[in-house]
């Protein structure tokens, strides 16, 4: 192999060899600790935006290792596995730097960062995989090692949480795995492709095509959140703000959603799936879990828990858009995966600021907290309005084409789910920020940690103040080259619109 064939394989490695050592340094190795994580992140980064200039122009790395028989593990990096590896590379960085700061004096920080490193490796895995095989062993190496983080505390609060999470992921992966092998067993081939690989199938194999999309599917749901296997994800909120933004953002939610991105575009193929009459019930799956998420978060004064019912929504306009299966809406739903990122990690990242420096842990704790923090909470009303739509932001644009693919597509019904939720949006974030910048602060706050005239350590503050104005510069900035939106149409262009 040449060396452009072994850079997938290295990004992967890279976290990988990181956590190891990590797992075997003391607790007081804060500085090495803090050194390894930071070169790891920057090495990493570089190597991804040396693929994302070769492939934008034309260029795909791939490694191919035997594992199987027939079958090999294949790490590729074309344009819609860099979509999710560059979420997944930046948003690493600005977290780790966030959880260094968050558990500063906290015990057990090799066991999180250990872990952290080898979630962040299951999730390059599974963005870079080049088969259904490969996708398979990263997604279940996911499942694992978030585990450990969501039980970090060791409450018994934390470990019923992680049972949940444990449940309801392995029987998901169970579910993926039976689709795997039955679709096998049809077709000699697990290979990504675009425009699918089982276009060439007989009519009779219809049951059979049906049944494995639906195990896929259920299979993939179960991370991304699709109402009714989405009640995991709430409970997982008692783990330490790092993991939540990691969980929401980055890693778990986002796997289940690119999964379903994959199992249509590059396993059955969108024309092939609507033939089936497989993406319209997706698609009305996906809006029944739009409008419940946001209502389940109109109810909620936990503010982790009213963002993580706002994932389950928000998660859901991806699949939503590619299941709607026409190319603007397609680029609607796959740029959300992108922007949802920015914006949710931005509000996780304020939630857990409030937490540490105030003792704020509820949306009715919130009273006057921008005078005390204007700084954290002008990057939470970003995120907010991000979510609700409100232009310039990130979210504008997002919706913007999720509506005008809903009326290429004649699906008019999604424009009203599209309405709904974002007036829902609004309904349970502004509110929240009425309280934040209108209401009078209390006389002392649950829980003020003296750190003397600053507004937070600044490990907490610089990192949503950085996803905040990423959150505003993707919309801002929506046509530049390189921007979330225009590396979607590119994806579009090559992969899934073919002439």
């Amino acid at each position: 192999m040449n060396w452009d064939a072994w850079i997938p394989l290295l990004v992967v490695a890279i976290s990988l060899l990181l956590s190891l050592i990590i797992f075997s340094l003391a607790e007081d190795s804060v500085r090495l600790r803090t050194m390894l994580n930071l070169f790891g992140n920057f090495a990493t980064l570089a190597l991804v935006i040396w693929m994302f200039v070769r492939v934008y122009h034309g260029h795909v790395f791939e490694t191919r290792l035997p594992l199987l028989a027939d079958l090999d593990l294949v790490l590729r990096a074309d344009p819609l596995a860099l979509l999710f590896v560059g979420l997944s590379s930046g948003l690493w960085l600005l977290t780790t730097i966030y959880a260094i700061g968050y558990l500063k004096g906290s015990p057990n920080r090799s066991r999180f960062f250990g872990f952290f490193s080898l979630c962040v490796t299951a999730t390059t895995g599974v963005a870079l995989s080049g088969n259904l095989l490969s996708f398979l062993l990263f997604y279940e190496l996911l499942t694992l090692s978030a585990y450990p983080l969501i039980v970090h505390h060791g409450t018994a609060k934390a470990y019923r949480a992680g049972q949940s999470y444990l449940a309801y992921t392995l029987c998901g992966g169970a579910l993926l795995l039976l689709g795997t092998v039955w679709l096998y067993t049809l077709t000699d081939t697990l290979e990504f492709t675009p425009q699918g690989f089982i276009h060439g199938l007989n009519e009779e194999s219809r049951f059979s095509l049906v049944s494995i999309f639906v195990l896929l599917i259920a299979g993939l749901g179960v991370k991304a959140a699709l109402v009714p296997l989405h009640s995991w994800l709430p409970t997982a909120m008692v783990a330490p703000a790092p993991v939540s933004a990691l969980l929401h953002a980055v890693a778990v939610v986002k796997a289940g959603a690119f999964g379903i991105v994959r199992v249509i575009y590059d396993v059955f193929g969108a024309e092939r799936a609507a033939l089936l009459g497989l993406t319209l019930p997706l698609a009305l799956l996906a809006a029944v879990t739009i409008i419940y998420g946001s209502l389940r978060a109109l109810f909620q004064d936990d503010l982790k828990r009213r963002l993580a019912f706002s994932t389950v929504s928000q998660v859901s306009y991806i699949v939503l858009g590619v299941a709607i299966a026409g190319p603007i809406a397609t680029i609607g739903g796959l740029v959300h995966l992108v922007h949802q990122g920015l914006m949710k990690i931005t509000l996780f990242f304020c939630a857990g600021n409030l937490a540490k420096t105030l003792g704020i842990h509820k949306v009715s704790e919130m009273n006057g907290v921008g005078r005390r923090m204007p700084w954290t909470m002008t990057a939470f009303t970003i995120g907010a309005l991000g979510m609700i739509g409100i232009p310039p932001t990130a979210g504008f644009i997002s919706k913007w084409y999720l509506g005008l693919g809903a009326l290429e597509a004649g699906q008019e019904w999604v424009i009203i789910v599209l309405l709904s939720s974002s007036l829902l949006n609004a309904a349970y974030f502004l509110p929240a920020l009425h309280r934040i910048w209108f209401q009078s602060p209390p006389d002392a706050w649950p829980d003020e940690h003296d750190i003397g005239n600053k507004e937070t350590a600044w490990a907490l503050l610089l990192p949503p103040v950085v996803t905040a104005v990423m959150a505003v510069t993707a919309g801002l900035l929506a046509t530049a080259p390189f921007s979330p939106l225009e590396w979607v149409q590119l994806i579009a262009e090559r992969e899934f619109y073919q002439p």
